[in-house]
């Protein structure tokens, strides 16, 4: 069954038990084979007895003592039946014939003592050439008879068929089968009933660990501090059972994963220290670069060319990189779980504010706004309206001029959440890059259009703003980092060559009391 599996308890109740009902079926069948076997032996030998009391009857003349009878005038047919002979028995059957063919007894007991004749289809049946002589055969007499045991002997004489009813036999044997079948039916039930029990309490232990791996495979072992307190009962630990080998093996991989855990936590604790603090330590050095680069321009001492364009480069890339190290540094900070602002923000408002920027930036752009009403949540104001901004640049680097951008705000009472949608009908994002694109430093230039503006007199490119760190690649990064420092998450569905669709998920205010 592969839509339902069965579990390990009842595959082995039911393979052992359909290996038993097996068993007991060759044993019953064998066993009644062999009763039947037995009675037939001995109706074989009851016939054959009868067929010589027949031929030979008690108080008649023996064939080795008829040539010294001188009073015999007459010698009588085979089989003849003399009056000293046995009395006839219930079910036995007797056909006498003489050396012409003639019947001279052809009668059978019935089970109240009385004789019946035979028919002459039943006479045909029993006279067949095909019957062996003198060993017991069974014959189908068909209507009331039913079927017979019966010998043949032929002689000069006359012919001679005895037999005995099978009834007996066939009725001993169904009892037998009864008997066979009842008991070991019983037994059977028995034995699948102490097989429930006794498998269930073996795999007891079994369980109690498939529910501690339960427990363990529940906890959040991506991120933060990880903490395994469940651990295989010392009971299911017993190194001598196959079963306490597995928990104990189970127990050590538990205490390995937390120390490994334990090790990468530490790991990661020292690299966000690390960023925040390179990060808090290069404000100072590049602010100092940006000035000294001010002032130098503006002294309005004469410059050469190249030094008018060197110094313009120095002071942006010093904004440049004083963005990028602002950026790292709000992330190690939230990776770190600083706490945000938490007040009412109007989403409606953020959003407007947003496109108006937008739109001042990028009027080769189309830009809609889909707003009905306001959509109030709690959190930082600030890192919201940088979220909106980073998505709304992060559509106009990716697209070509003319293309449509379209920011609409929902409200999913049912869900109590905020819906921002950042959708454009840009180029798309390939599958493979969006697997990875919250991720840091992850850039789409190779497969979304960016966009490039040149130094003037110089082929260096200037780094456009989009994703507010300086088309570094950490844009997404933040916007996905602060939504979930604010519980929410943040979804993209792209179809290339269509749409792309960015949705932020925000928890809504809670209503006023």
């Amino acid at each position: 069954m592969r839509g339902r599996s069965l579990s390990l308890r009842r595959r082995l109740v039911i393979g052992v038990s359909v290996l038993v009902a097996v068993a007991f079926l060759i044993m019953g069948t064998t066993t009644l084979l062999a009763v039947r076997a037995s009675a037939l032996q001995r109706l074989d030998e009851e016939v054959l007895v009868g067929l010589d009391l027949v031929v030979h009857p008690r108080g008649g003349p023996r064939p080795e003592d008829a040539s010294d009878s001188p009073d015999d005038t007459q010698e009588s047919p085979a089989g003849a039946v003399s009056e000293g002979g046995p009395a006839p028995r219930i079910g036995a059957l007797t056909l006498v014939l003489d050396a012409q063919g003639a019947v001279v007894e052809a009668s059978v007991i019935g089970d109240d003592g009385t004789a019946s004749v035979l028919t002459d289809a039943q006479i045909a049946e029993l006279t067949a050439d095909s019957l062996p002589e003198r060993r017991p055969v069974s014959v189908d007499l068909e209507g009331e008879l039913g079927r017979f045991r019966v010998a043949v002997e032929r002689g000069a004489d006359g012919t001679v068929v005895s037999g005995r009813s099978l009834a007996d036999v066939t009725e001993s044997t169904r009892t037998t089968a009864a008997i066979l079948g009842g008991v070991m039916g019983g037994v059977l039930l028995l034995l699948v009933g102490g097989l429930i029990l006794v498998i269930t309490q073996s795999l007891r232990p079994l369980r109690r660990l498939a529910h501690t791996a339960q427990r363990v495979s529940e906890r959040e072992l991506a991120s933060g501090e990880v903490v395994l307190p469940d651990r295989v009962d010392t009971v299911d630990t017993d190194p001598a059972t196959e079963v306490g080998q597995v928990g104990g093996a189970l127990n050590s991989l538990l205490d390995h994963i937390e120390d490994a855990l334990t090790k990468r936590q530490a790991a990661e604790d020292r690299l966000r220290r690390f960023v925040a603090d390179a990060s808090h330590e290069l404000r100072t050095p590049l602010a100092s670069i940006q000035g000294y680069a001010q002032l130098s321009q503006a002294e309005g001492a004469p410059m050469t060319q190249t030094q008018q364009r060197s110094f313009t480069r120095i002071s942006s890339e010093a904004v440049r990189m004083t963005s990028l190290v602002e950026n790292l540094l709000l992330l190690a900070r939230l990776d770190a779980g600083q706490p945000l602002r938490q007040e009412p923000v109007d989403l409606a408002v953020l959003l407007i504010d947003a496109i108006s920027d937008a739109h001042a930036a990028a009027p080769d752009h189309r830009w809609v706004l889909e707003v009905e009403e306001p959509v109030e949540v709690t959190g930082d104001e600030d890192r919201l309206r940088q979220v909106l901004t980073n998505l709304l640049g992060n559509a106009r680097a990716h697209t070509p001029a003319g293309s449509t951008v379209t920011a609409s705000l929902d409200k999913n009472v049912d869900g109590g959440s905020a819906i921002v949608r950042v959708a454009d009908d840009g180029p798309g994002i390939p599958e493979g890059l969006r697997e990875r694109l919250f991720e840091r430093f992850t850039r789409g230039d190779e497969s979304r259009s960016r966009a490039r503006v040149d130094a003037p007199e110089s082929g260096e490119e200037l780094a456009d703003e989009a994703d507010g760190g300086g088309g570094a690649g950490l844009g997404l990064a933040i916007s996905h980092a602060i939504i979930t420092a604010h519980g929410g998450r943040i979804d993209v569905q792209s179809t290339p060559g269509q749409t792309t669709t960015f949705a932020v998920h925000l928890p809504l205010a809670p209503p006023s009391p």
